[in-house]
């Protein structure tokens, strides 16, 4: 049997992250990568495989960035762990170990309706051969449809739709797409971008049948209408990748993933979990959350190898920070967006300010960016915000996120000291972050009924 310090079960965003994080943590030790994948693609950058980047080899987490701090890989599948004896049985045999983390992430959803297993139907599994399979589908389909309009579904159609010849159509059950991540406004721009770059979208509508013989030849709806398909994607979510630590006897959480506690321990004490297989429970009153986020994962792997031998990080609960971009429109978010908050029985004061991210406007770069802050009535703690402009957005929300997570009230963010330039920021004057924060504070002292949104 081979013996090792540390072994880490998955090699994708949260196993690298842990194996880094362990590596540099506790140096004496030795840290092995155990995964079942040649190459592991990055997460977040498969949809772009597809048009940007032309192929799924120009996506690759980098083995160099784990061999250079000392890490070693072994390309096995991990067929049964058994904690009392800290020994994980692979392929190729057993090893045993002083620590483990289960980085071994999340399996997609396949919708449960009639012909989805037929040829032609993909999930999006994070494989390099599953996604060069689909991207030699995609290049000789005319019709293709991606049903769910979340992030992954609504960034597979416009990358494929840039390829041209192809008549590409999101499904979508509920009344937007995107509705889980942004308020409605936020949901209807990114919309009618996707309309303007020749995506067809279809919400409030079921599917019902994946329709043909053997292979797909239409997606059949409630409705009764039918549309045309060589290809179908389903981009409706994902479930936590946990059977091995189901068999092990590790205890599972509220939502079906591997039960932790803040800092990232099982049920078992020297086993670890991190990324989509691990509970997560949100910052916002600590109910179990169902977000499952490369952003996150790595949070938690930087916890959890960090606290192998010595616990030195905690958990405070999942904040939420995402972002997505369709030609030059993006959009963010941190935290609670105004409909949740609400649904979560916050009293809610949500502020609107848009402007130029430069100044004066005209300088190079310039792009208006509306910026919508929720905060707490009561309390004026900042609960979410969203962004909505040209790229500069994901690190906009970035400091917002700073924000929510030091619990940052109005007054707070209103004495902000900002460091501006014409080139590069916003106007001190106009400053989105403080204008917004300075007209919530305002609105929190008048006389007003709760849960007003203010527009600027």
């Amino acid at each position: 049997m081979r013996e090792t310090d540390v072994i880490i079960v998955g090699g994708s965003a949260a196993g690298a992250t842990a194996a880094i994080t362990a590596r540099r943590h506790y140096p004496e030790k030795e840290v092995l990568v155990v995964r079942q994948e040649k190459q592991v693609p990055i997460p977040c950058g498969i949809p772009y495989v597809f048009g940007t980047l032309g192929s799924a080899a120009k996506n690759i987490i980098p083995d160099a960035m784990l061999e250079k701090e000392g890490i070693k890989i072994v390309v096995e599948t991990v067929k049964a762990l058994d904690p009392p004896k800290q020994m994980v049985s692979t392929t190729a045999g057993e090893i045993g170990y002083e620590r483990l983390i289960l980085a071994t992430g999340s399996l997609p959803v396949r919708l449960p309706v009639a012909g989805a297993e037929k040829d032609g139907a993909f999930p999006i599994f994070k494989d390099i051969a599953h996604l060069e399979a689909l991207q030699k589908r995609i290049q000789t389909a005319t019709h293709v449809v991606v049903i769910g309009g979340g992030f992954i579904g609504i960034e597979f159609a416009d990358e494929i739709q840039k390829l041209g010849g192809k008549t590409v159509t999101v499904l979508e059950i509920a009344p937007h797409c995107l509705s889980l991540a942004y308020d409605e406004e936020f949901c209807v721009e990114m919309e009618e971008m996707l309309k303007s770059r020749g995506v067809n979208i279809r919400t409030n509508v079921k599917v019902v049948e994946i329709a043909g013989d053997k292979q797909v030849q239409a997606v059949r709806l409630s409705d009764g209408t039918s549309i045309p398909a060589e290809v179908v994607i389903f981009g409706i979510g994902a479930v936590p990748n946990i059977e091995i630590a189901k068999t092990a006897g590790l205890k599972l959480g509220p939502t079906g993933a591997i039960a932790v506690d803040r800092a990232m321990r099982t049920s078992c004490e020297h086993i670890f979990a991190c990324g989509d297989c691990a509970e997560k429970v949100s910052f916002f009153g600590g109910r179990p959350s169902p977000l499952r986020l490369a952003s996150i994962a790595t949070l938690e792997a930087r916890i959890a190898g960090a606290n192998l031998y010595d616990i030195r990080r905690e958990h405070d609960g999942t904040v939420g920070v995402w972002s997505t971009a369709i030609g030059n429109l993006a959009m963010a978010t941190a935290g609670l967006t105004e409909t949740t908050a609400r649904q979560n029985g916050y009293n809610c004061v949500a502020v609107i300010v848009e402007g130029p991210n430069r100044h004066p406007g005209g300088m190079p770069g310039g792009a208006s960016t509306k910026l919508k802050l929720v905060f707490e009535k009561n309390t004026g703690v900042l609960l979410g915000g969203q962004v909505r402009g040209n790229e500069s957005a994901g690190e906009i929300i970035n400091i917002v996120s700073a924000c929510i997570q030091k619990r940052m009230t109005a007054e707070d963010i209103a004495m902000f000291q900002t460091g501006t330039h014409p080139a590069l920021t916003a106007s001190p004057i106009a400053y989105h972050l403080v204008n917004a924060a300075e007209i919530a504070i305002a609105r929190m002292r008048a006389v007003k009924q709760p849960n007003d949104t203010e527009r600027q």
